[in-house]
């Protein structure tokens, strides 16, 4: 376990650049379009160093801190390596990748962008329906349909009042779909952790303000991390 820990550890450094690069690439406000250039020598950008500088000018480019993204992505693969079933490893290994570019991209920008969170969902989709065949058990698959389709109208509802974004919707339908893998009670946990996380954030954010004595406003919370959050623990808890 611990020399496949470490795998995952080398595995996420090495595609930590190109998942930095995809976070430059998607954290634009909306309706703007992709960052797919370096803006001070228009060098195609595939993949950003830990430093976040153009590869060719070394102009800095903005993004997560440097290292940041790298740390998140190796954590996020140890822990999917870490999970008992292989199953259960290769969906959290699957949801790793798109999901460190969404979390990071939601935290900039108040944004989850479709190109990547509809990847992340219907790879799991696809997935689970192997899993599930394999292991024998067709049945879950209805359940992992339900819960899915409940957590996305518990985040499409807010959306019709500008109170969260489509792609909230979207990446809950796939996270759901995971969790309804292990059951109803661990679907409730795994938003109810969500929630929580996010709700703690926003008293710490709000509180933060006031001891500086600033205004407590502008303080939206991105919920893509905290759904990541909540689900990865759930499944590891299973």
């Amino acid at each position: 376990m611990v020399v496949a820990v470490l795998g995952a550890v080398l595995a996420g450094l090495l595609v930590a650049p190109a998942l930095r690069g995809l976070v430059l690439r998607y954290a634009v406000p909306e309706g703007e379009p992709w960052c797919t250039a370096c803006p001070s020598c228009a060098r195609e950008l595939r993949g950003l160093p830990p430093t976040g500088r153009c590869p060719g000018c070394r102009e800095r480019l903005g993004g997560p801190r440097a290292w940041l993204v790298e740390a998140v992505t190796a954590a996020a693969a140890a822990a999917a390596l870490s999970a008992a079933h292989p199953g259960d490893a290769l969906l959290l290994l699957w949801a790793a990748g798109p999901g460190v570019v969404l979390g990071f991209t939601d935290a900039r920008v108040h944004r989850l962008p479709y190109p990547l969170s509809w990847t992340l969902t219907a790879g799991l989709a696809l997935l689970l329906v192997v899993l599930e065949l394999a292991d024998g058990r067709p049945g879950a698959l209805l359940r992992c349909l339900l819960v899915a389709l409940a957590a996305a109208a518990l985040f499409e509802l807010p959306s019709w009042f500008g109170l969260m974004g489509e792609g909230d919707t979207v990446l809950a339908l796939g996270l759901g779909a995971l969790l309804g893998r292990y059951g109803w009670a661990a679907a409730f946990t795994g938003l109810f952790v969500a929630m929580a996380l996010a709700g703690l954030w926003g008293v710490v954010r709000a509180v933060a303000a006031l001891v500086r004595r600033r205004p407590v406003r502008g303080l939206e919370l991105p919920m893509g991390p905290f759904l990541l959050l909540g689900t990865l623990a759930t499944v590891l808890l299973q």
